[in-house]
């Protein structure tokens, strides 16, 4: 009887380590369902020298920390097959960083979605902005212009292109 207690504390370690690892796993799952008013989902690719510019942009230009207030921004790696918990209009579900990339038709980088609280998308622009264009993008989409005029005619009024 002696001998089988430690065989039965080892055995009851292992089993509460594996509950463990599998818990966590299940909370490693990536979340860009929106949760505010406006989202921002960033798709990025390993080698894009421009997203790191972009990157390095939103960290130190003061102008886009300041336009970034009030968006929740979210980033996806196109190369990546980690699981993401997502929500785009009727869609949603949990699916790998490169496959809700493709179903969103992203073809080039960085890819910039713009996405309301209900998940539908209402602005998406392929390609790297200077900073004081994505600044005027992101107060065009917080202030919600998009639903009365178009992104150019905004950014030639507030003379941002």
């Amino acid at each position: 009887m002696r001998k089988l207690v430690p065989i039965f504390i080892l055995l009851m370690i292992t089993l509460f380590s594996c509950k463990t690892s599998k818990s966590q796993s299940s909370a490693e799952i990536k979340d860009i369902t929106p949760k505010g008013e406006h989202n921002l989902l960033i798709v990025e690719s390993e080698s894009c020298i421009y997203c790191k510019q972009l990157d390095k942009d939103m960290r130190s230009d003061e102008r886009l920390k300041k336009a970034l207030a009030g968006i929740d921004v979210y980033k996806l790696l196109y190369e990546s097959n980690a699981k993401v918990r997502y929500k785009f209009g009727k869609e949603e579900g949990v699916s790998e960083e490169n496959q809700i990339a493709k179903m969103l038709g992203v073809n080039s980088f960085p890819y910039l979605l713009f996405y309301d609280r209900k998940g539908d998308i209402v602005l998406s622009i392929p390609g790297y902005l200077e900073p004081e264009t994505f600044a005027c993008v992101l107060d065009y989409v917080k202030d919600n212009e998009y639903t009365r005029k178009k992104l150019q005619e905004y950014l030639k009024e507030r003379k941002c292109a």
